[in-house]
Parts: structure tokens; sequence; C-alpha cells
């Protein structure tokens, strides 16, 4: 049951985690850590590695223009702009050129490329004018932990382009190890880097409490709903937001990944927030983390 007079209508959602298709088979956004995977389920039969976790994963079907099309399931559910990884390709410069006003960009990056992966960073946001950095520190290969030295530069390189930086946090959806996630992990660097915006994607769980008591330690530290249908929001994330934590929960989908917006959507309206919570959660917000009023 809501409390107040629930979800607000028309208030111009902002999406901090969204894909683009390129194809109607989407196997590619997964092909970098695919050689982790070792059981025979994912391997043959699942067409994304956390097919498990996931009912009816949306299918686009074959589009003339996979960007246009997007940009219509944003339409029918009331997104207004949404935060999308950047893949250096004819996607990626199409959905800028002609969507500017619709989509920011995330940049994914592999902390195994060193200083390489450096200047690759800085060459894409001197073109692009990147709205955060991005890891799945459990999806590189070999795997990097959030707090392993490796890392480090790159939450440096975040503080000084002053964006944020989104790290995957829990246990991974694919059957891939999950030490490399810990949230314990999350600690040392928001010690280290007292001005980092870090942003958590993909629930912190089983440690969502432990997410919670980070982020009242540490003001710059932030909780996104990615990959998670309304419905599962941890209870916690819910209770924090609804206290002393509205300024720190995003509102961050999973579509085309794993779940459609017309199912986040109409799922959304019976998550308990508060009304004063509501608009930071679904706009505010990104607007401030992701520095989108410049």
């Amino acid at each position: 049951m809501a409390q107040g007079s629930g979800m607000p209508k028309d208030i111009g959602i902002i999406d901090c985690m969204l894909g683009i298709p390129e194809a109607e088979d989407r196997g590619e956004w997964f092909a970098s850590f695919r050689p982790l995977i070792k059981d025979r389920q994912t391997l043959e039969q699942f067409s994304m590695p956390a097919q498990y976790m996931f009912k009816d994963i949306p299918a686009s079907g074959k589009q003339d223009d996979y960007t246009a099309w997007v940009v219509e399931q944003m339409d029918a559910n009331g997104v207004e702009r949404a935060l999308v990884g950047w893949n250096d390709n004819e996607t990626s410069r199409r959905a800028k050129e002609r969507f500017g006003d619709r989509f920011f960009f995330d940049l994914p990056i592999d902390p195994n490329g060193g200083v390489d992966e450096i200047r690759r960073i800085r060459r894409i946001h001197a073109e692009v004018g990147l709205s955060a950095l991005s890891c799945f520190p459990a999806g590189t290969l070999p795997q990097v932990a959030i707090d392993h030295k490796y890392m480090f530069p790159f939450y440096a390189l975040a503080c000084e382009l002053d964006i944020p930086f989104c790290v995957n946090a829990g246990v991974p959806g694919p059957r891939i190890p999950m030490d490399t996630q810990k949230v314990e992990r999350i600690d040392e660097v928001c010690w280290y880097f007292p001005e980092l915006k870090l942003v958590m994607r993909h629930g912190a769980e089983p440690w969502e409490e432990l997410a919670v008591k980070l982020m009242l330690k540490y003001p710059n530290l932030y909780y996104s709903t990615s990959a998670f249908a309304p419905k599962h929001y941890p209870k916690a994330i819910i209770d924090y937001a609804n206290t002393r934590g509205a300024e720190k929960i995003i509102y961050a989908g999973y579509f085309p990944m794993g779940l459609s917006l017309d199912r986040i959507m109409r799922d959304m309206p019976n998550v308990p927030f508060k009304d004063e919570v509501w608009p930071k959660f679904l706009r505010e917000n990104a607007i401030r983390v992701f520095g989108l009023e410049k």
C-alpha cells in the first residue's frame, strides 16, 4: 500500500540504467565476461547470463532503427532522459546526434587496461562529455575487486573529471564468483576518495543493510535500483529512502537487458515511498548526482 498520494504523474522520469540494442540478438552485451561462465545451462540455453532471475526478458524484434524504438518505449512510459553505456560505435554516436536531449552517457571501463584505458577515457570524455564511468567488477577478465589497486586510478580520474563512478555491488546475477563485489569493499574506496561520487548498481544484496550503513557514513555514496523490478526493491532501501536517505536513492531500470519499461512502470506505483521521496527518486537525485543541470 503506497503512502500518501503515491507516485506522481508527468514528472519527467530520469532512468539511470538503460540500453540501446544494436541487433535483435543482444548476446554481444555479455561477450566480455562469457569466458568466466562454466555451467552448461548458461552457455547453451540462456540468451543472457542471469536469465534464471528474469521472466519475460523484453524482445525488441527486428527494428529498422533500434535507437528510435528505445525512444518510443521511453515516451510511452514517461521517461524523459536515460543514462546509456557509451560503446564508442555507430549506435552510440547516432543516439547522441539524433537524441542528445534524451540520452546521457556512462563509459564502461576495464581496470585491467591500465594507462591505455586512462587515455581512452580521456579521449572519449573530450569527444562526448561523459556523465559517468562504470564498472562491473565481477565481469572483468580477470576479475578486479571494487577496492583493488587497479581500480584506484579510475576513481581518481572520476574525481578529476568531476563525474560519478557507477559500480555493481552485491552477488552478481551471472553464475560467476561474487567476492569482487562484496559491499564491505566500498568502505575503503569512499574513505580514500571523499570527493568521489560512487553509485551502487544491481542491488548490493544480500548486504543491502550494510549498503545503507555505508550511505549514512559517506556523503557521496548512492544507491541505484538497477536490475530490480520495483516490487523487489529491498525493504532496507525503501525504509532508508523514507527516513534519512531521500537524497541517496536513484531510480535506474534495466531495459531492455532484463526488464521492460512497461513492467517497471506497472509495478512502480505500489512502492511505498512517501510523497516527498518520489520526485527525488524519479528525477531530482539523478539531476544533482550526474550533473544534468549543467
